[in-house]
């Protein structure tokens, strides 16, 4: 299983930025898979996960109505797109993937709790 974020950088407050996780070495439609951000001295936060196969979404309240996952199976890939962005969205964000098809309130737990598959990470700074 390989997870690979690009996508990130420097931008204003109120800006967007949009997040991509390109995954390989597994069926994409088999896999649920999660954006989730951490910065030095805080826990990490899940911020969006998606189960394709079972058509759910979570947001969490941090970034609902903010920001936007989707997947484009055709590349296996998903996306994170983060529209009026704040300083408190500075952070290091990561892909994750774990197997399952996952009902929303399933969904929502996996988000909160991580996954079993990690990227390396891309860097989201948010200047005020």
């Amino acid at each position: 299983v390989q997870l690979v974020e690009s996508g990130g950088g420097l931008v204003q407050a109120g800006g967007s930025l949009r997040l991509s996780c390109a995954t390989s070495g597994f069926t994409f439609d088999d896999y649920a898979i999660g954006w989730f951000r951490q910065t030095p001295g805080k826990e990490r936060e899940g911020v969006s996960c998606i189960s394709s196969s079972a058509g759910t979404t979570y947001y969490s309240d941090s970034v609902m109505d903010r920001f936007t996952i989707s997947s484009d199976n055709a590349k296996n890939t998903v996306y994170l797109q983060m529209n009026s962005l704040k300083p408190e969205d500075t952070a290091e964000y990561y892909c994750a993937a774990t197997r399952g098809s996952f009902s929303r309130i399933v969904l929502n737990w996996r988000c909160r709790r991580g996954m079993d598959y990690w990227g390396k990470g891309t860097l989201v700074t948010v200047s005020s």
